[in-house]
């Protein structure tokens, strides 16, 4: 089972076909609303007249982004865009990382189909949930096998087995299983 999946392109365009970027972008939404799992996309430029353009588009699951990723539609529309924009970075995104990231501003493509941060004390309740039970987890089977090291050296070698366990296995089945908490709307009063 997978989550939501949110990847991030810088690309630099030519200012002079800023008009024709738009279009493009425009055109590139129009085709991914039609694949299932299209979650939402937007573009910020970190000033008016920047070169750099950030564009992220997100689907609900890794099967669902590939099926976009892979389709005919996608090729078409990125060779289209072939003259006046050049990729220059890509990251993809799941889970709980993609909350710590500041919001940025200048330029901002269709905000109503963007979906906001849970509130921090939600992100510190669902890390909660599992910080606690590995850290204990872990300080219990160093107790037996490393009880006699020096603290600074068990401390490490349990936080470098918990981060792992915790980026690729324990956030990310926490944030699926607590989705509908974690981005419930607030109850208006």
């Amino acid at each position: 089972m997978t989550g939501p999946v949110t990847v991030s392109i810088t690309r630099q365009v030519d200012p002079a076909q800023e008009d024709q970027m738009l279009a493009w972008l425009r055109a590139g939404t129009e085709l991914a609303t039609r694949f299932d799992g299209f979650l939402g996309s937007g573009w910020i430029r970190p000033q008016e007249d920047s070169h750099d353009w950030h564009m992220l588009y997100r689907f609900s699951s890794q099967e669902a982004l590939e099926a976009w990723e892979l389709s005919a539609q996608r090729r078409w529309w990125l060779d289209s865009g072939e003259g006046f924009i050049d990729e220059s970075s890509r990251e993809r995104r799941t889970g709980i990382e993609g909350w710590f990231d500041e919001p940025s501003s200048v330029d901002v493509e269709d905000l109503r189909k963007a979906t906001p941060p849970p509130p921090r004390w939600k992100q510190m309740c669902a890390i909660f949930l599992v910080f606690f039970p590995l850290s204990l987890a872990t300080s219990y089977l160093a107790k037996d096998f490393a009880a006699d090291w020096w603290l600074p050296l068990r401390v490490l070698v349990t936080v470098g087995v918990m981060t792992p366990i915790m980026t690729y296995l324990a956030l990310p089945w926490i944030t699926t299983l607590l989705r509908g908490w974690l981005n419930a709307a607030p109850k208006s009063t």
